[in-house]
């Protein structure tokens, strides 16, 4: 294979400037202009968490060659008068050879071995092994009708970013290749956490890990001394030395093939990777993590689940009962506090990849999700405390709310005391628009809810009407439901006491006054 697409000069990461332009570039073309970027604009959440994490791995190294053990004060000051683009050009340069797509010896993010290695020389597959959207051998998905043996092409830009993604969210499972059998990406099953600046540059810089005492042990892929071998992929799984290794850890095994123009793939070389083992005291930067059954778990997207319903898994529990926040908010919060700004409001990215319950290979929804969060709820654990009591508040009145109208529904259906009646009831009401319709309600009032906090308001008040607005028209949703036949009319007739009863603690006191008119 022939050295070439250099990703330095190559346009392939799309970007949106400030003046609303959408433009592909290449990476010294990124960095000359990160504080004219908005934000990077990839349309796939994995592809678009990934490149972000490789432009940190990047950032941090190339300000780490150029000055060392750097701390909060300097990445204050580049945050405010911009990154040092001379010493993240003077960084690519120097590596410029570790980023060809294409190369005998070291393919960008790539295992070179596989192109002599016995397992795999002989064999290829088509391109969709790599791509989260795509159909891949037995799991088909909607709108995709390739075929393994007839797979179309892509360009080369196109499989650098379907290449990225797949490694930060291959789940785990099957690979039948150098190994049976691999881990899960570091981002797999994970709904990951990333806060945002104005620009490009503040958004790395918000977002960038410390700097280590000793730098150079945690390297990213393209900086190892050596490309990896058929040793390393058969290897147990490694603990991450770092974010940078975290941030490019190639969790598969992959070679592009080009095609004989160069800047198209269809086919590529596949096999197990450097498998990732994890370590509970040193979780993935951007990973949340919330209270499940058994502990603590990591935060992932839920069918017709809002990621602000979570909204407590991003803000810090010292007690550890509750939460366990992303490190990278942690980093962005400290930065915002060395730049004086401790009462600003931080926006935060959650995106990602979930996996059907109890099928980690089986990808089931992505999706993007953004929040702005007062600075105040990452520091001050009364307020904090406050937002999760209310979050609580409101999915035990759904709660309530779902009860009541599962009673209601199998109450007009003949035999309402079978377990299966109970049953079809409570898929019923789940499957209609109560759930929806209360959830949205109440999320428009949550911007207000967490103004109110940051101002120490009364937020109590506040809530319980924005909670009230939002379950009436829930519990109308649930009646409609019932049709309009003698025991549809009676069952919610029986159960609107009920629901009356449920909903009297949210209504507004009466007075004196009003009661004696």
């Amino acid at each position: 294979m022939l050295k070439a697409f250099n990703l330095l000069d190559e346009p392939w990461l799309p970007v949106r400037y400030a003046d609303g332009r959408i433009a592909e570039v290449g990476l010294l073309q990124l960095f000359a202009d990160v504080g004219q970027i908005v934000a990077l604009a990839e349309t796939s959440p994995p592809g678009l968490i990934a490149l972000y994490r490789v432009l940190l791995a990047i950032t941090h190294r190339a300000l780490a060659r150029e000055h060392g053990e750097w701390g909060k004060s300097d990445l204050a000051r580049w945050h405010a008068k911009g990154l040092p683009v001379e010493a993240l050009h003077a960084y690519l340069e120097h590596w410029r050879e570790r980023f060809y797509l294409f190369h005998p010896d070291w393919p960008f993010m790539q295992v070179a071995a596989l192109a002599e290695a016995e397992e795999t020389r002989h064999k290829s597959k088509p391109w969709t092994q790599i791509s989260l959207a795509s159909s891949s051998g037995n799991a088909p998905v909607l709108f995709d009708h390739s075929v393994d043996t007839h797979p179309s092409q892509i360009t080369a830009t196109q499989a650098v970013r379907h290449l990225l993604g797949f490694l930060q969210f291959t789940p785990g499972g099957l690979v039948k290749t150098v190994r049976d059998s691999d881990k899960a990406g570091p981002l797999a099953n994970t709904a990951a956490a990333l806060p945002m600046g104005d620009t490009l540059a503040r958004t790395l810089c918000l977002a960038l890990h410390p700097c280590s005492i000793e730098p150079d042990t945690d390297l990213p892929a393209w900086e190892q001394p050596a490309p990896p071998s058929l040793a390393n992929l058969r290897a147990e799984p490694t603990l991450a030395t770092g974010a940078n290794d975290r941030y490019t850890r190639l969790s598969r095994a992959v070679l592009l093939l080009p095609e004989d123009d160069g800047q198209h793939i269809s086919q590529l070389r596949f096999a197990a990777g450097c498998a990732l083992a994890e370590d509970d005291h040193a979780p993935d930067p951007m990973a949340n993590y919330r209270m499940g059954s058994n502990g603590l778990v990591r935060l992932s997207f839920s069918e017709g689940r809002a990621i602000w319903r979570d909204l407590s898994a991003l803000l810090p529990d010292p007690s550890g009962k509750h939460a366990k926040p992303a490190g990278v908010l942690g980093y962005a919060h400290r930065l915002l506090g060395a730049l004086g700004q401790a009462d600003s409001w931080l926006p935060v990215m959650v995106l990602g990849v979930a996996c059907e319950t109890g099928r980690p290979a089986k990808l089931v929804r992505w999706r993007v999700d953004n929040v702005a969060l007062p600075t105040c709820l990452l520091e001050q654990e009364d307020v904090v405390e406050l937002l999760r009591a209310a979050l609580r508040d409101s999915e035990a009145l759904f709660v309530g709310l779902r009860q009541i109208a599962t009673s209601m529904l199998a109450e007009s259906m003949p035999d309402p005391k079978h377990k299966d009646t109970r049953a079809r009831a409570r898929a019923m009401f789940d499957n209609g628009a109560s759930a929806a319709t209360y959830f949205a309600h109440l999320e428009r009032r949550l911007p207000a809810l967490l103004a109110c906090l940051a101002q120490t308001g009364d937020h109590h008040t506040l809530w319980q009407a924005a909670q009230l607005h939002a379950i009436a028209p829930a519990w109308q949703a649930a009646c409609r439901q019932l049709g309009e036949g003698a025991r549809a009319i009676r069952a919610c007739a029986q159960h609107e006491p009920r629901y009356l009863g449920l909903i009297k603690p949210l209504l507004p006191p009466v007075t004196k006054e009003a009661t004696h008119v």
